[in-house]
């Protein structure tokens, strides 16, 4: 049997919260717990370094970050930090579209811009999308892709971390800069 790996989820908080629990609950592996509103508000209301720090402490112990993304999820201030920050301290990373599960509401939305599109790495100007996967899931309503989500999400961040190791030694071995970086100023 697999290791069940623990994940720090990255996420727009307001329209995809509900998303992410479904990905979240499905169980077949071990991720952050996100702050409730209230908390949530707290830790905003105290500025960047707070931000950070909470980040930070999610992360810890962490192998990969699965970057679940709806419609506005690309370029967000925190969510390029996040996805930075995880490749910089050796943490695997992947996407997973989420605009086709239902919300709260039962609506699915749009589809967004792959975020890794946003992140360059190393000093070539390659964009992390090159080597970073965004999956969408397959089927044709909410529970399909589910169900996709559910059946490959171990896989997807199994490759995610190997990736990771495969271009560090790449970088390493040309002498390359490892480190990610924005492309774009992100949207607030």
């Amino acid at each position: 049997m697999a290791t069940k790996r623990q994940v720090f989820y990255s996420f727009h908080y307001k329209p995809d919260n509900w998303r992410a629990s479904q990905v979240r609950n499905i169980g077949v592996i071990e991720g952050n717990k996100p702050a409730p509103d209230n908390d949530w508000e707290k830790i905003t209301s105290a500025g960047d370094d707070a931000i950070k720090r909470w980040i930070k402490e999610q992360m810890e112990y962490r192998s990969c970050t699965v970057v679940l993304v709806g419609k506005n999820t690309a370029n967000r201030k925190w969510i390029n930090y996040e996805i930075i920050k995880s490749w910089d301290e050796g943490m695997g990373v992947v996407g997973i579209y989420v605009h086709g599960l239902k919300n709260s509401d039962g609506y699915i939305s749009e589809k967004g811009e792959n975020p890794f599109d946003y992140i360059g790495y190393g000093d070539s100007g390659k964009k992390l999308s090159a080597i970073v996967k965004c999956y969408s899931p397959s089927g044709e309503n909410s529970k399909e892709r589910y169900d996709w989500i559910s059946k490959y999400i171990s896989d997807a961040i199994e490759e995610a971390v190997k990736t990771l190791w495969k271009v560090r030694g790449e970088c390493r071995s040309t002498k390359e800069r490892f480190l990610a970086h924005r492309i774009r100023q992100p949207a607030e």
